[in-house]
């Protein structure tokens, strides 16, 4: 009944936020009865296609499945935008400006540009340089290279071939390690299986570890486990593997998602357990989802932590709001002894939009202190 209520306030919120939008674009401008008739249409469409893409995608057989999951997240980040715009406009008095029938004409241009530039950026991760600093490296890991990929949600709208260019520019990098920080994808694995299995062409000498995200609790946890592993990863629940460099000496561990404890039994995120009957080592990271384990992470004597989950916000201005949620959000942190890195993700979730936090993927380098 909880998880109802919270679904019927979502339901409300977006139904009212959209009647507040089709409010200001249209009782005051310049359209004649079926303009404005066709106008309430079309918000009323991107009221409801993003509950269809959502539908579509936990169905197996729906026609035009991939149409219905592409418009209805197109559909979810226009209306974001528009409200974004519209509210904006109100703010600043706008309308008065410049008038009824150009300021709704310029909000929905607006929005619609810069939906095109945002789908245009968000397919395209850069290659994001961070050199991490740690305390008596020993020479044999100095420059040690980690490539970090997170949040891929290969799925609805992200398809085979985004995968097969994140494979190319990361193998390009000459990785000695591979972190897959949960969030591979939003489907079943045997739905999906054929869009992600480029990620078996990864290529690291030593090795390409795992940890699950919150959305592979939202649809088979455990088949994502397996599928992952078939892949050539090593899954890390809650447990480590300890890497060697000449007499350098890496203990990668990880940590299931925080949101796991009631999914799944034994799920439960513990990094003290993940160091359980750990060897002597140099260096301890820590591969966890979202960035709120790092406290948890910090107490047990990891020093570094890489996560992601936040996507950095994803869009403005979520990726403002994102702080009212997440204590990191992007980027390297220094907790105290520890270090964290969050990256904004290499795919998206939903509306196939980027603004203002540009996915990425990174290449974590070992230094000398």
């Amino acid at each position: 009944m909880s998880m109802a209520r919270r679904i019927l306030i979502v339901i409300g919120l977006w139904a009212l936020l959209h009647l507040y939008v089709g409010q200001r674009l249209l009782a005051h401008a310049p359209l004649g009865p079926v303009e404005r008739l066709l106008g309430w249409a079309a918000i009323l469409l991107l009221a409801l296609a993003p509950f269809g893409a959502l539908f579509a995608g936990r169905v197996e057989r729906v026609p035009a499945k991939p149409v219905l999951e592409w418009a209805g997240f197109t559909a979810m980040g226009l209306s974001s935008l528009l409200i974004v715009f519209v509210v904006a406009g109100d703010v600043l008095h706008v309308r008065a400006w410049v008038g009824a029938g150009l300021f709704s004409a310029g909000v929905v241009g607006g929005a619609v540009a810069v939906l095109v530039a945002g789908s245009w950026r968000a397919r395209r991760p850069a290659v994001v340089r961070v050199e991490v600093p740690i305390q008596n490296l020993p020479a044999d890991l100095e420059g040690f290279r980690i490539v970090q990929l997170s949040d891929l949600h290969v799925g609805p709208t992200l398809k085979r071939d985004f995968v097969e260019r994140v494979v190319t520019a990361t193998n390009g990098l000459q990785p000695d390690l591979i972190a897959l920080t949960g969030d591979v994808a939003d489907g079943l694995p045997t739905v999906v299986r054929d869009e992600v299995a480029p990620l078996a062409r990864l290529v690291a000498p030593y090795g390409k570890f795992f940890v699950t995200g919150n959305h592979e609790y939202y649809w088979d946890p455990q088949g994502w486990v397996g599928e992952v592993e078939r892949l050539g990863f090593s899954p890390l629940i809650n447990a480590h593997r300890l890497v060697r460099r000449g007499g350098g000496r890496l203990l990668v561990a990880g940590v299931t998602d925080r949101s796991a404890s009631h999914r799944v039994r034994g799920h439960a995120s513990d990094p003290v357990a993940a160091l359980a009957g750990a060897p002597d080592s140099d260096v301890k990271l820590l591969l966890a989802h979202q960035p709120k384990s790092a406290f948890a992470a910090r107490a047990a004597g990891f020093d570094l932590q890489l996560s992601g989950h936040t996507h950095g916000g994803q869009y403005f201005p979520f990726n403002l709001l994102v702080r009212l949620f997440q204590p990191f959000v992007a980027g390297l942190h220094r907790l105290e002894e520890m270090w964290l890195y969050v990256s904004r993700g290499t795919g998206y979730w939903g509306p196939p939009l980027r603004l203002g936090a540009p996915s990425e993927i990174t290449l974590i380098q070992l230094v000398k202190a």
